[in-house]
């Protein structure tokens, strides 16, 4: 299991960064950004979707904010907290690496795996989840299950 998700997110890396210049947390940053009507999300709930901490997260808002990405306001539900935003460019290197990201990812795990094994994998990282993220606090509320 180490071995396929080192080896998987080492490749999606390569992939995601010749499309579009960003590494894989940056690219789930800005997909989750991207799903959202408005395409803006306080940060801590963005850290707690994305599995980071707010510190990381905010590291990685900055290297985003610096390259025209997204930017920060404050949350006009929450003055003291911020959230960040994708901007138009932003919103256009997830469309640049999307398409290449989606096809790799079919390409090394969706193809390899017949129906049966896809829902045997989706039934089994289920309960994992169960497990690793009880309260479901890393589901975004516009996926289903």
């Amino acid at each position: 299991m180490v071995r396929v998700f080192t080896k998987l997110r080492t490749t999606l890396d390569a992939q995601l960064e010749r499309d579009a210049g960003l590494d894989f947390f940056e690219y789930h940053v800005l997909s989750m950004l991207s799903e959202l009507p408005g395409r803006a999300l306080r940060m801590s709930k963005l850290a707690q979707l994305t599995s980071s901490s707010l510190s990381r997260l905010s590291n990685v808002v900055k290297r985003l904010e610096a390259g025209g990405l997204l930017r920060r306001e404050p949350d006009p539900d929450d003055g003291r907290a911020s959230r960040a935003v994708l901007t138009a460019a932003g919103m256009a290197a997830v469309e640049r690496a999307s398409s290449g990201h989606v096809a790799l990812v079919r390409e090394l795990v969706v193809d390899v795996l017949d129906p049966v094994q896809l829902n045997q994998m989706h039934a089994a990282h289920q309960q994992i989840l169960e497990r690793l993220d009880p309260g479901g606090a890393t589901r975004p509320d516009w996926i289903d299950t």
